[in-house]
């Protein structure tokens, strides 16, 4: 049996990883949802696929398995009140996290200004706490701007030191 890291150290640590801020949505019988996650990366360019992890406990967990459908969007630079508001920080003045948010299109969920990742469910699988859910990139809509990166408990901008060739 292994024995874990201490969980405060490894808090410390994930807090010394850069990540591009996604909102991740969905949209259903039941309505859109949507919430800002840490937690993507890429899995494979052949095909096109990508992983976010969901807290199992949370709604948008859920409509994201019931739905079978997802999307990923990347925030750019200058979205912080969007990436706070799916965060939950507007829940107590809002009954609705898409409510004046602009969308790419009026029956999706893809936010305008982001880079979105239209995705298929391929798999899911529960880790702990979380749902593990695996898709399949049916389409990528929007302009690549830099990203909106959170790192150390802040959001940051990326300036690149140098290009590569």
């Amino acid at each position: 049996m292994s024995e874990f890291a201490d969980r405060d150290a490894f808090i410390r640590a994930m807090r010394g990883v850069a990540a591009s801020v996604t909102v991740v949505t969905t949209k259903g019988a039941a309505g859109k949802f949507g919430a800002t996650v840490s937690s993507f990366c890429s899995v494979s360019a052949d095909p096109p696929m990508v992983l976010v992890c969901l807290n199992a406990a949370s709604r948008i967990a859920k409509e994201v398995e019931k739905n079978g459908r997802f999307c990923v969007n990347i925030l750019p630079h200058g979205a912080t009140a969007l990436a706070d508001r799916f965060a939950g920080r507007d829940d107590d003045v809002l009954t609705n996290r898409f409510t004046d948010v602009q969308l790419q299109d009026e029956d999706g969920v893809g936010l305008a200004g982001a880079t979105v990742l239209r995705c298929s469910i391929d798999s899911v699988q529960r880790a702990a706490t979380h749902l593990v859910c695996i898709g399949n990139v049916d389409e990528v809509v929007g302009a690549s701007e830099d990203p909106l990166t959170w790192y150390d408990g802040a959001y940051h901008r990326v300036i690149p030191l140098r290009r590569a060739s």
